[in-house]
């Protein structure tokens, strides 16, 4: 062999490396073919790896990578290496030499397994046991390789095994975030949060690790009645601190001072005397609410609603949601209330009562309610006018308005009066026709007798109707009829009676049933 020869042959021998099993090296990627990476570590041959191995990783953005040496050379004079047992080999080496038993490490799950979950931490499979692993409220696509922070509850170095919590690492990542509130909290500090419960008084929102509650009255600058109204559990929010003690472990928040107070100036946006246009928000039997602006509201009271009517249905003259034209009466700051007006849209019809109605006219109006020994009525002129039951028949004796009057009927009257300190028009129905007694005192005179019918049996005694066509009925008291007589009658049949007594005023018939004896007049 010549000295040129033996030469490079010795220069060959010296540039290969000396390699031995287990150990990890530096290799340069040199080709690639749809199943293999073929590397080179400087050796006599070239490695060649499964691509399988690289699963994940974009192999042809990489010029060297790390490998494990599992043999030198094998049968063939191979070379065999391992993209994965050397990724495996040092992230071992890194935890074990880095990490201990409750530390904290960022792994992702790789697959499920009896029991649990398989975890990738540095490269390296540890175990996640299901009761540990806090994702049973996840979302099974969520969780498969998705990447969370672990704690090391159980580390075996010689076996190269360890077993995480989840769990775990979530106790320690709320108390790491609960001491972080608690030094970086303070008063009128804005913060973000999730609504995690909600009771009668208010919702219980969780900071990341700690909890506030949010007031009921600290949620809105508007009225409302639930919480619900204006949160639901899940929700996220951003609140303001208005109180804390660290101490009781209690920190009191804000919704409503995120925004500014809608009552500031408010005299001044809505003077009273003013007119403005308001969408119905709430319908109590009381009066409507109006919502004048967000977070301001109105009252229109009952009384407010008409200057003439007094009987009024809110649910029917108002919907949830309508808009309406009001005038603002008055103004409470300290109480946050407005007294709004329809009414005072309208001139007050009783300022000019005089012209609108006149004694003695004859009126129309409808019966809308009943009070006690009288009726209600909505003339058609918008006022309001009442009828006493003495003033609704001549003969009649009405002691229920109802008996007489149909509600929501229309009927002619005639006016009476005008009571201005009630603002009601005194009215007559009985008015309208001439009255009859003088009539009736001359057909009808003390002694005679006549044959009517029995219209109701009362145990003080009998009601007999003596002339259908002028409704005229009397009483025959029980001392003026024979018991045995009276428990005899019935409804409908008819009674022969004496008169003996008649009141105009009153509008009452005295009749007796003893129409055989005498009797003295007085």
């Amino acid at each position: 062999m010549s000295d040129v020869s033996a030469e490079l042959k010795n220069a060959y021998y010296d540039s290969i490396k000396e390699l031995k099993e287990g150990e990890i090296v530096k290799g340069r990627i040199v080709d690639l073919n749809p199943k293999e990476v073929i590397i080179d570590v400087g050796y006599k041959s070239e490695g060649v790896i499964l691509r399988e191995e690289f699963k994940g990783i974009d192999v042809n953005s990489l010029e060297e990578v790390e490998v494990y040496i599992e043999d030198v050379e094998d049968e063939e004079g191979k070379i065999n290496l391992s993209f994965r047992k050397a990724r495996e080999t040092r992230g071992w080496l890194t935890l074990s030499s880095e990490y201990d038993e409750g530390d904290i490490v960022e792994g992702s799950v790789n697959r499920k397994v009896k029991g649990g979950y398989m975890v990738n931490v540095f490269g390296v499979e540890g175990f996640l046991p299901q009761s540990l692993s806090f994702f049973k409220n996840m979302d099974p696509a969520e969780v498969m390789g998705g990447s969370f922070n672990f704690q090391i509850i159980k580390m075996n170095k010689q076996k190269g095994s360890f077993i995480v919590s989840r769990k775990d690492a979530i106790k320690v990542e709320r108390e790491v975030s609960r001491k972080k509130i608690w030094e970086t909290i303070e008063e009128g500090k804005k913060m973000k949060g999730r609504i995690k419960s909600i009771t009668n008084f208010g919702a219980f929102i969780d900071l990341g690790g700690v909890d506030g509650l949010l007031h009921i009255a600290d949620m809105s600058w508007k009225k409302i009645t639930h919480p619900s109204e204006i949160v639901a559990v899940g929700d996220e929010v951003q609140v303001m601190v208005l109180r804390f003690d660290e101490e009781k472990g209690k920190i009191s928040l804000g919704l409503k001072q995120m925004t500014p107070d809608p009552w500031e100036d408010i005299e001044s946006k809505f003077p009273v005397g003013s007119v403005i246009k308001g969408r119905i928000t709430n319908i109590q039997n009381y009066g409507v609410f109006v919502e004048l602006e967000k977070g301001i509201e109105g009252l229109v009271h009952i009384s407010e609603v008409s200057w003439a009517k007094r009987f009024i249905n809110l649910q029917e003259m108002f919907a949830i949601g309508d808009t309406i034209e009001v005038k603002v009466i008055g103004i409470d700051v300290n109480e946050r209330k407005i007294s709004l007006s329809i009414k005072h849209l309208e001139k007050d019809p009783w300022e000019d009562v005089e012209n609108m109605v006149t004694i003695d006219s004859v009126v129309k109006g409808k019966v809308f309610g009943y009070g006690e020994g009288c009726a209600y009525i909505e003339l058609e002129n918008g006022l309001e006018g009442i009828i006493y039951n003495e003033d609704i028949s001549w003969t009649r004796r009405i002691s229920r308005a109802q008996e007489a009057l149909k509600r929501l009927h229309t009927y002619e009257w005639k006016v009476l009066g005008i009571d201005r300190s009630n603002r009601k028009v005194i009215l007559g129905m009985k008015q309208l026709e001439n009255d009859p007694w003088p009539q009736i005192m001359e057909e009808y005179p003390v002694g005679k007798v006549v044959e009517g019918e029995i219209v109701k049996i009362t145990d003080f005694g009998v009601f007999v109707k003596i002339d259908k066509e002028k409704q005229l009925e009397g009483l025959v008291f029980s001392g003026e009829i024979d018991k045995e007589l009276m428990e005899k009658l019935k409804p409908g049949e008819n009674l022969k009676v004496k008169i003996i007594r008649i009141d105009p005023g009153s509008a009452k018939i005295g009749l007796s049933a003893n129409i055989d004896e005498p009797r003295e007049e007085s």
